[in-house]
């Protein structure tokens, strides 16, 4: 089976995710940045990873993954907010809409640290408005400041090995 193992990483919380599926997957393909992807109908699955921006992959990922079509594919998504939030939910349901036209085999959610510069941007709004530095927010920023952990990198290892070895044969 050849992978393709894609991604795009902006504070390099996704690429960190990426290296550690890459080391769990078969034959352990090298992660590509999404910018040098080769020509995915030359493999059998396509793994994408990316970051969320504004509820959906951020835009370099959204434009390669609308190209993709009749694939197996499965993807990898990072962000700030803890994995089990009803905005990391809505994310996930976001992102496998975009993948339509392809064969969906399963997705991972992984809390990363959020950018230096959006914390900065951030403790300047005001406390009332919708991401402004209130209480909750910054122990969920602190928190997210741990991750992609080393369990984390484990579970998206695990996922992604099982997913490999369960994967269907068209």
């Amino acid at each position: 089976m050849k992978v393709l193992l894609t991604y795009s990483s902006k504070t390099g919380n996704t690429k960190q995710v990426a290296e550690a599926i890459a080391k769990a997957l078969p034959g352990s393909p090298e992660p590509v940045p999404i910018t040098n992807a080769p020509d995915y109908r030359e493999y059998d699955l396509v793994i994408v990873g990316f970051w969320i921006d504004k509820g959906k992959p951020n835009a370099e990922a959204l434009r390669y993954i609308r190209t993709v079509k009749s694939k197996q594919v499965a993807f990898f998504f990072t962000l700030g907010a803890d994995v089990d939030s009803n905005h990391a939910k809505q994310c996930r349901n976001r992102s496998g809409k975009y993948f339509d036209g392809n064969v969906l085999l399963g997705d991972f959610c992984c809390q990363g640290k959020i950018s230096p510069k959006m914390i900065r941007i951030l403790r300047h709004l005001p406390s009332w408005f919708p991401h402004g530095p209130n209480p909750e927010r910054l122990v969920r920023w602190e928190r997210a400041s741990t991750h992609p952990d080393a369990n984390d990198l484990k579970c998206a290892a695990e996922y992604f090995s099982k997913l490999c070895v369960e994967m269907p044969q068209y």
